[in-house]
């Protein structure tokens, strides 16, 4: 199975850096600016949308603590990336290791080395629960997504698990993660599990503001058994 995304606008990330005040906002500590062809300027993670005007497309002047003024070196993201998503291959081994090692590193987590071949083994075994999809942007492999099917006592079919996704920071705000949401989505209709669902960390605003627009948050809060000594 393939799945092509559709390019993305231009984008430019601008990372204004300690001490600078942001027109019209309050001093930060850090922060990244990403600039749209729609002329809207989206601060991450802490701040929402502020209007810019078009002719200011890619050009953000900002105005250090200080005074005066200076503007804010932007490096071009992309507008012709082609994201695929496949199955997971043997292939893929070194690159998927490398993906979920950093995305258990966003969670700061990491698992025993038994767990890495054995989670590998399962998810190409083709008769486990659990599956994997990659994303490719020019040949390389940048996003990956986990998910399975499981049981669920108050429906006959099974219901579908998204319950890991990653995509490197370079490709962000293409579309890798949609992209790879979506395939699970198509997967578990052709399963015939039509309910996805996954789980997020409250404070992980970036993803959360895409999980906004493509899935229903719940009311559920999650509890889990605390780890025994």
């Amino acid at each position: 199975m393939i799945r092509v995304a559709t390019p993305s606008p231009p984008q430019f990330r601008h990372i204004p850096q300690r001490g600078i005040v942001l027109s019209g906002d309050t001093p930060t500590t850090s922060c990244e600016a990403i600039v749209a062809r729609h002329g809207t300027i989206h601060f991450l993670p802490q701040f929402g949308h502020f209007p810019l005007g078009e002719s200011g497309w890619g050009d953000l002047t900002i105005e250090p603590a200080w005074g005066g003024k200076e503007r804010c070196a932007c490096s071009v993201l992309g507008d012709t990336t082609q994201i695929s998503v496949r199955a997971l291959t043997r292939a893929d081994e070194p690159q998927w290791r490398r993906l979920w090692t950093e995305y258990l590193r966003f969670y700061e987590s990491a698992v025993d080395e038994e767990v890495y071949l054995t989670t590998f083994e399962r998810l190409l075994s083709g008769n486990e629960p659990q599956h994997c999809f990659v994303a490719e942007a020019n040949g390389e492999a940048v996003g990956l997504v986990h998910f399975l099917y499981h049981r669920h006592n108050w429906r006959i079919e099974d219901v579908c698990y998204l319950q890991d996704l990653y995509a490197d920071p370079e490709v962000r705000g293409l579309g890798v993660g949609r992209a790879l949401i979506e395939a699970v989505y198509e997967a578990a209709d052709r399963n015939g599990t039509p309910v996805v669902y996954w789980n997020t960390q409250e404070f992980n605003t970036t993803a959360r503001r895409l999980y906004d627009r493509i899935a229903e948050k719940t009311p559920f809060i999650k509890y889990q058994r605390g780890i025994r000594t």
